[in-house]
């Protein structure tokens, strides 16, 4: 089976490096026309110039900080008066490590403008447009933590669930539309933030990095870190006609890391 998205405009946020750049790089080689998100335009730039360019695309950046909400609706807004999109990928840097005892109210409400309000408001500006044409797509990059909360990781185990309650209740809503919502549960994967997340528990728990990674894969089944192109390859097939019927899912991709059913 080929995906080809030829013809279908795709938003992605926070698609600078990591998992958002993978989708954004799939994405352009299935054939649709990419607008990456994210705060460092250099990056930005850098990363417009690796997507692959075949007839009629044109891909282009937003630049934006996913902290700064009024900022970000106000570029959002601007960019849906002239922009058509018929794909939108929810995805963002994760918030603060750190478990229960060590967070306050105010960053509860940071990771919620971050994780929640973003993806609530960019969601619905499509959806408006989308609903035109009977068809559309949102795919929300959340985390196997919403299923099994990781200690480490409490404002992305709450808000996250947020997320994915919301898309559930809203994908019945939009289905009459052709419009389809679903959320992958992202695993543990060879990016920075995994990096960055791995050594801040690393130091917790008084070992070396090494020994924490390695900690850490021998919970995959597996027995190694997934690779972002593999994450890129589920969210196209997602963004595809074949996935046309498939709407208000959780999807893992996690090496069989989750043990519930």
């Amino acid at each position: 089976m080929k995906i080809d998205l030829t013809t279908k405009n795709v938003l992605i946020g926070g698609s600078t490096q990591g998992l958002g750049k993978a989708i954004a790089l799939q994405m352009a080689e299935c054939g649709a026309t990419v607008t990456l998100m994210a705060r460092n335009e250099g990056k930005l730039s850098q990363t417009l110039k690796e997507l692959n360019i075949q007839q009629n695309q044109k891909h282009k950046y937003l630049v934006v900080d996913f902290y700064d909400f009024e900022a970000f609706q106000n570029t959002l807004s601007t960019y849906f008066l002239t922009n058509k999109v018929d794909i939108l990928v929810n995805n963002t840097n994760g918030p603060d490590a750190g478990g229960a005892l060590e967070k306050t109210i105010e960053d509860y409400q940071k990771a919620f403008d971050l994780l929640f309000k973003t993806t609530c408001f960019a969601t619905m500006l499509a959806i408006e447009q989308m609903k035109l044409t009977n068809y559309g797509r949102i795919i929300n990059a959340t985390s196997i933590s919403v299923k099994e909360p990781l200690a480490h990781l409490v404002l992305s185990n709450t808000i996250r669930a947020a997320v994915v309650a919301w898309a559930k209740t809203l994908s019945s809503a939009v289905a009459p539309y052709g419009i389809t919502v679903n959320n992958i549960f992202t695993g543990i994967f060879d990016t920075e933030r995994i990096q960055q997340l791995n050594e801040f528990q690393a130091i917790k728990n008084n070992i070396t990095p090494e020994e924490q990674l390695a900690q850490l894969i021998n919970q995959i089944p597996m027995k190694r870190l997934g690779e972002p192109k593999e994450f890129g390859f589920l969210a196209s097939f997602l963004a595809s006609n074949a996935a046309s019927y498939i709407t208000g899912a959780n999807i893992p991709i996690d090496g069989g890391f989750l043990k519930s059913i």
